[in-house]
């Protein structure tokens, strides 16, 4: 495993309802890397190419991982999650900042534009799940709640296999049964259930607020994985860049790209980031 490229300082904020933990690399320009269900330790290798030259924040969203909750029957809203976004960067005086969001993360970055331009100057959602933007919306609804009715019930790999076949994802059942099969920590089945119970809803139903996203002063790029054709989520990111009248950017990869191949994502990262 490659040496950290920079020190890595960790902190617990105190947000509304809630402890946000987070962790900060290297120095230059903020970048602030965000992900829901996925923590601070999904963005790791990505954070350390970028650190090199770049202030990097990377967190656990609410309820997930090190970042408790006050209550854990509280939904983990698009807002709450932006909130605590917000709060982040005004604590460490770290805006208006760059900020990448995949998945239910990318749903948390449009909720921070929406609410707090001033703090972003340019927001990159990747991958962001926003069914209701596409015409099946209501098939969709019907799955994601049979999803996370089969999670709760106790089937985590019936719940899996379901999701991935919403998500148009194609995975070997061997690599499925490694990944949901297998024994978990404590932690890591309390995130996971966290996410069907309170995450996974209010994020698939966030709808954005496309009048406002088009008259703020943060850029916003709504990004897909060059790999992701067909996805559900790459149903939802065109649709939303149609809706903004706005090109998709792609990058290397499929959904978590990011984790799969860093190198080569951070370096259309700093791309994108250099079109400002």
């Amino acid at each position: 495993m490659n040496q950290p490229t920079a020190s890595v300082t960790a902190g617990v904020l105190r947000v509304r309802d809630a402890r946000l933990y987070y962790e900060v690399r290297g120095q230059g320009p903020v970048v602030l890397l965000v992900g829901a269900p996925m923590d601070a330790r999904s963005f790791e290798p990505l954070a350390e190419l970028l650190a090199t030259d770049h202030t990097v924040l990377t967190t656990d969203p609410r309820g997930i991982n090190r970042s408790e909750v006050d209550d854990r029957d509280q939904d983990s809203t698009a807002e709450l999650r932006a909130s605590d976004l917000s709060a982040l960067l005004a604590h460490l005086d770290a805006g208006p900042a760059a900020v990448l969001g995949s998945s239910g993360g990318a749903v948390s970055v449009l909720a921070l534009a929406q609410a707090h331009p001033d703090q972003v100057h340019t927001v990159i959602a990747h991958e962001p799940p926003l069914d209701e933007l596409l015409d099946d919306r209501d098939e969709l609804r019907e799955r994601t709640e049979d999803i996370i009715a089969t999670h709760l019930s106790g089937d985590v790999l019936g719940a899996a296999r379901k999701f991935l076949a919403v998500a148009n994802i194609e995975l070997p059942d061997e690599v499925v049964e490694q990944i949901w099969g297998g024994q978990h920590s404590e932690q890591d089945i309390a995130d996971a259930d966290y996410q069907h119970a309170r995450m996974m809803r209010p994020t698939t139903r966030w709808i954005p607020d496309v009048e406002r996203l088009r008259s703020v002063s943060s850029r916003i790029v709504v990004g897909i994985g060059e790999a992701s054709g067909g996805q559900l989520c790459e149903r939802t990111s065109l649709a939303l860049a149609a809706s903004l009248g706005i090109e998709a950017t792609r990058f290397p990869g499929d959904h978590v790209g990011f984790a799969e191949d860093p190198v080569a994502f951070a370096g259309r990262l700093r791309a994108v980031l250099g079109e400002r």
